[in-house]
């Protein structure tokens, strides 16, 4: 059917002309500003998938993703990465330079373009990696819990079955296009399962987790949908953590001998992958993963559940986050129609939950380096590479502490903005305190099941907790310490997530469209419009207006093989 074009109101006809004269990005495009109808809607009742997939492709092209021109993309997933984070990892790379810190730049931070995202999910005002990364994967909010599917409840499997949001990888693999996968986490983990896999409970990552109703009614297990696809080749590349989901309970690890696979339905998928790829290489360390530099597809699980954090990593086994990112573009960047490749830095957000800023910071300067190995290896001109997070911490940055202060030790100061620097600040009761703490978690110095009353040390994973008497007396403690857990206010067994915004960070063709503050969703926009294969197979299957933007809800059925 004939859609009649948009009536372009007279602001967006202004910004027209002025976008018209602007300069071109590194690219050599133009943003030029595309209008999208968006009827009005009450909220929340009538954020139908429909109504935020348009919405998002409104906000998109209205920035002017649609200029952009780009081959490849690369979306860097930072799991919990606050901007508190991001400021305090910043400072504590330059702080192990040499440098006071504070001007420090981590490797994001200079690309010109910068946006903020809204990460709400649909049920829940401060949201998890599920529903937040298929909003990013999908173009479609969705609820706490929810892998790759639109807004429903949590543990329906039939009416989930009727709810597929296509993701962009998938939607890339049927335009031919490489796809890649690399994660510090398990595959089957909420970030990596969400831009591949379909359920609406994040927690069905392996056939043990998955109930028997929900078996019957016909959902399918995380692991088995990650290495399996009806679009096209399927991802060209996985590399991260989990070889236990992919493998029986009656198979030993190859690497822990006092470990064996999860799966109980006998089913070995690494085999089954390998069936899949005869000429693809299977890789469980990094040896391993270097001598398979040639091969068409690779399938790298490094541990049986999520990889070690970068502090505690054996580097001569298991690769870093960089090493595995350069392994991905190698091997994608062979494919003369271009590649689509998501990297998470995942132990951002395990280290934020346990209450330890060390780890949290380390894990996001380690992603620095990843996205700095992609910068050196793909060029702006042709690779639109974008960096965010999916939600927040609770992490705080407080107090007044001199310039160049360690950003893991106690405030040096009188505790007022006013006062004039010198020996540590003291709060109220006389006692020194930390530049960095958490609002809850189990950091808390309360006597728990498992810690004496005091500072607490990584891993602290206790199940009660006792009142707090006083603060603990920091004056002779090692806070800089790795396993040094920063005090909390609320005794829980897990940090929490936040609710604020979250940055992202933007360079290549199309993303001077990324800019403002945009609903979190707005991000898989920015990546199809930007993307002229990407927006040219949604047209194929009819989902453009006349202005070629992608602004009908796609069904994954049109797009499969």
């Amino acid at each position: 059917m004939q859609r009649s074009k948009p009536v372009l109101p007279l602001a967006a006809f202004c910004a027209t002309l002025l976008c018209a004269c602007a300069s071109p990005d590194v690219s050599g495009s133009r943003t030029t500003p595309v209008a999208v109808n968006v009827p009005a809607t009450v909220h929340p009742g009538g954020e139908t998938a429909d109504w935020w997939y348009r919405s998002g492709a409104a906000r998109a092209a209205g920035n002017g993703a649609m200029s952009g021109k780009a081959k490849n993309v690369i979306v860097f997933l930072g799991d919990g990465m606050s901007l508190t984070t991001v400021a305090a990892a910043r400072i504590l790379e330059g702080q192990r330079r040499g440098q006071p810190g504070e001007e420090n730049q981590l490797s994001w931070e200079r690309f010109p373009n910068t946006a903020l995202s809204k990460t709400y999910n649909t049920d829940s005002q401060t949201p998890d990696s599920a529903g937040t990364m298929t909003a990013i994967s999908t173009g479609v909010k969705t609820h706490m819990g929810a892998i790759g599917v639109s807004a429903g409840h949590r543990d329906d499997c039939a009416g989930s079955l009727r709810k597929h949001r296509l993701t962009w990888l998938q939607l890339a693999d049927s335009a031919g296009m490489a796809t890649g996968i690399v994660s510090t986490a398990r595959l089957t983990h909420a970030t990596p399962a969400a831009t591949w896999a379909h359920s609406p409970n994040r927690d069905w990552e392996n056939d043990t987790d998955l109930p028997p109703e929900a078996l019957a009614q016909g959902c399918t297990d995380i692991a088995r949908q990650m290495v399996g696809t009806p679009y096209g080749r399927g991802p060209r590349v996985l590399l991260g953590g989990g070889r236990g989901e992919f493998t029986p309970v009656g198979q030993r690890d190859p690497e822990y001998d006092d470990k064996v696979g999860q799966r109980l339905d006998g089913r070995d998928l690494v085999a089954d992958w390998k069936s899949a790829h005869p000429q693809g290489r299977y890789v469980w360390n990094r040896e391993q993963m270097r001598a398979a530099a040639g091969a068409p597809a690779l399938l790298g699980l490094f541990e049986p559940d999520h990889m070690q954090f970068d502090h505690d990593r054996n580097h001569a086994a298991e690769p870093s986050l960089a090493e595995m990112t350069a392994t991905a573009i190698t091997h994608l960047s062979q494919d003369p129609n271009g590649f689509v490749l998501m990297v998470e830095g995942a132990r951002i957000d395990h280290a934020n939950h346990y209450g330890n800023a060390f780890r949290a910071l380390d894990e996001t300067i380690a992603l620095s380096e990843a996205v700095r190995t992609a910068v050196e290896m793909t060029s702006a001109q042709d690779t639109l590479v974008l960096v965010t997070a999916d939600h927040s911490h609770t992490l705080n940055f407080v107090g007044y502490p001199v310039r160049g202060n360690p950003i893991l030790g106690k405030v040096r100061g009188r505790g007022g903005e006013d006062d004039a620097p010198g020996e540590y600040a003291r709060d109220a009761t006389g006692l020194t305190f930390t530049t960095l703490t958490y609002a809850n978690g189990p950091g808390n110095t309360g006597e728990s099941n498992r810690q004496a009353a005091g500072p607490k040390r990584f891993l602290h994973s206790p199940s009660t907790f006792a009142p707090v008497e006083g603060r603990p007396d920091l004056s002779q403690v090692d806070t800089a310490a790795p396993d040094y857990l920063q005090e909390a206010l609320v005794p829980l067994k897990s940090e929490s997530h936040g609710g604020e915004d979250v940055g992202i960070w933007a360079r290549g063709p199309g993303s001077e469209a990324v800019r403002g503050t945009v609903e979190q969703n707005t991000l898989y926009h920015f990546i199809v419009q930007a993307t002229p294969r990407l927006r040219e197979r949604l047209c194929q299957a009819g989902t453009c207006d006349d202005n070629g933007v992608p602004v009908e809800l796609p069904q994954p059925s049109d797009f499969m093989r």
